[in-house]
């Protein structure tokens, strides 16, 4: 049984990336454009691990976050927030808000593959 992965990434781009590194490694992926999308995409899914960025529109990660972590059924779910802010404040607010870790971007595949295998264990 795959592990199932969400990322939550405003660009398209970066979306297809990780659908690929993540595809790569095996992990089945499923995707939100937001945050108000990713919160739409989890009353369907269960996934093991959540990967957001920070900036979006609508609803960004920082608020994307707080939802999934005030919401019973999703509490336990691992966060990775990949951005590319590497800024010690935003990272204090993420782990505040209920981020697991932070991964900066551009990423490295094979550790982010690593981080969420880590973080699923």
């Amino acid at each position: 049984m795959s592990m199932t992965v969400l990322t939550v990434d405003d660009s398209r781009t970066m979306r297809e990336m990780l659908r690929l590194a993540l595809a790569d490694a095996g992990f089945r992926v499923v995707q939100a454009e937001d945050g108000i999308h990713g919160l739409e995409v989890l009353q369907a899914e269960h996934p093991q691990v959540i990967v957001t960025d920070i900036n979006m529109p609508r609803m960004d990660g920082f608020g994307f976050i707080e939802e999934v972590r005030g919401d019973q059924r999703y509490r336990a779910i691992p966060i990775l927030v990949l951005t590319t802010e590497s800024d010690a404040e935003k990272k204090n607010r993420a782990r505040m808000a209920g981020a697991t870790g932070w991964i900066v971007k551009p990423f490295n595949p094979t550790k982010l593959v690593d981080a969420i295998r880590r973080v699923a264990a």
